[in-house]
């Protein structure tokens, strides 16, 4: 069987749970990255997107790669 139509399906870490996993906490990932404890908290959430170069940058602390990292969907009040 071709690889055509083939689809990759990567097991997902959340976000929060790659940061743990790390051995970092929201104030040592937020420091890492140069933002503060609250963005790191909203991106865990799913308060605020988190921007492509700050999944990138997480990506790299945490040492798992960008499409194994789950992004919540963003939350909206209604």
């Amino acid at each position: 069987m071709g690889k055509e139509g083939w689809i990759m399906d990567f097991p997902k870490i959340k976000l929060k749970a790659a940061r743990v996993n790390a051995g970092l906490t929201q104030i040592e990932a937020a420091r890492a990255v140069h933002r503060n404890k609250q963005t790191i908290i909203n991106w865990e959430t799913g308060t605020t997107e988190i921007r492509f170069s700050d999944l990138c940058a997480l990506s790299e602390l945490y040492g798992i790669p960008v499409e194994y990292l789950e992004v919540p969907p963003r939350r909206t009040n209604k």
